[in-house]
């Protein structure tokens, strides 16, 4: 036991012994740890952040727009035009298999007036499925009915912010409010889902029926009803494979598009759009990290050069040492020892500091920041590491030394 215990006395009576040399060295490594640990904190927690709020949207849903497809790649032939109708929603409903809910929406802007407050907005038609699709909830009154929808009944659900925006802190159920040309009115209240792209919590949903009665019911040149896109839900999440593979067969068919032609539309699950994020935030995390390990680095040659300084100053004691028997080994061991130490100690604090720092970003409400047990490992990994490999060379040096010149050194 104690063959092992005293080369790390040994070690670190040479750490204690210069505390402002050793202090500085320390200081560089958690520096540079503690920039790894908050700028990777701030890559997961975004990663985080983002999956969180599209599982939430439901992780097996499947989104159909018009024009071809841009997200995750360049190609991007059919533009914006309006190739989805309500009969193409409707065939998809029939002749594709594993879909629980079909769910097609018309946007439009329209002017809202309640009381003295006038505004320009974004509404939305829809059918009653479209709450299930997106895994919508109520917060208060309800969605409106199947029956409802087959008469276009005039009223609205609302976003949690609109409803905050338009009516303040009172209950907007009952009342009613302008819209365009129509009286609609309010017959419930979203929960929110938080702040993220194209939130339900800003929207206004009204009957997809009552839009195309009363505001607008846009055409093809062939009569069918145009729609701004389609949402649905698949029953087997493990079929969504297949079940965009009859999707895209059934529209290029009925869009009659030959089979060099592009898609005039896109389809994409969730589980895609997961993928594809998470993997283009691991990489933004990764890059993070690599610019934050350069400090690392220059903290790494910050350790070499204190050390073959220490080796300078502490010639004549490495002399003393060998005459007394010490082995190259031992002395090799020893400065090692004292180098890994040091890196080892900055790495701790280092994650500490990095820990503080991103619980104050994500506590003021900066961003979210996530610090996970894998981004502590590797930084106090790499701090240690470099520890070893900068800390090398002044080791070897040391252990090279003649004990006869060591001694003779003033």
């Amino acid at each position: 036991m104690k063959k092992w215990l005293d080369p790390l006395s040994t070690a670190w009576v040479g750490v204690a012994t210069h505390k402002l040399r050793s202090f500085l060295t320390i200081l560089g490594i958690v520096i540079g740890v503690a920039a790894v640990i908050t700028l990777m904190s701030v890559g997961k927690g975004a990663e985080a952040s983002i999956l969180s709020n599209i599982q939430s949207m439901g992780s097996n849903l499947i989104t159909i727009g018009p024009g071809a497809s841009t997200f995750g790649g360049v190609r991007g032939a059919g533009g914006a035009a309006n190739t989805l109708t309500m009969e193409d929603a409707e065939a998809i409903t029939e002749q594709v298999s594993y879909i629980s809910a079909v769910a097609p929406s018309y946007s439009s802007n329209l002017q809202l007036v309640v009381g003295g407050k006038n505004t320009n907005s974004q509404v939305t038609g829809v059918n009653p499925e479209y709450m299930q699709v997106h895994n919508l909830k109520i917060a208060n009154g309800a969605f409106f009915s199947e029956d409802e929808y087959q008469r276009g009944t005039k009223v609205a659900v609302l976003g949690s912010n609109v409803a905050e925006t338009l009516f303040g802190s009172a209950s907007p159920i009952g009342e009613q409010m302008r819209m365009g040309t129509i009286i609609v009115r309010v017959i419930g209240v979203l929960e929110s889902k938080g702040g993220m792209m194209n939130s339900s919590d800003d929207a206004i949903f009204i009957p997809l029926t009552a839009m195309q009665q009363t505001v607008a019911q846009p055409r093809t040149a062939q009569g069918e009803r145009i729609v701004s896109s389609i949402a649905l839900t698949v029953s087997d999440e493990n079929k969504s494979d297949q079940v965009v593979e009859e999707i895209t067969s059934l529209l290029r068919s009925r869009h009659r598009l030959g089979p060099s032609a592009d898609d005039d539309f896109n389809v994409m699950s969730m589980e895609e759009i997961a993928s594809t994020l998470s993997e283009a935030i691991g990489t933004m995390t990764l890059l993070l990290g690599a610019i934050a390990a350069i400090s690392l680095l220059v903290g790494g040659i910050g350790v070499m050069n204190i050390m073959l300084v220490s080796v300078l100053e502490r010639t004549r004691e490495i002399g003393i040492r060998k005459a007394l028997g010490a082995r190259e080994h031992d002395i090799w061991i020893q400065f090692l020892i004292e180098a890994a130490f040091l890196t080892f100690a900055g790495g701790i604090i280092g994650v500490i500091a990095g820990w503080v720092v991103s619980y104050i970003i994500s506590s003021m409400g900066l961003m979210t920041t996530l610090v996970t047990a894998d981004i502590v490992i590797l930084a106090v990994s790499v701090s240690v590491g470099i520890g070893l490999f900068f800390g090398f060379y002044p080791a070897w040096n040391a252990s090279r030394l003649n004990p006869i010149e060591a001694l003779r050194s003033e």
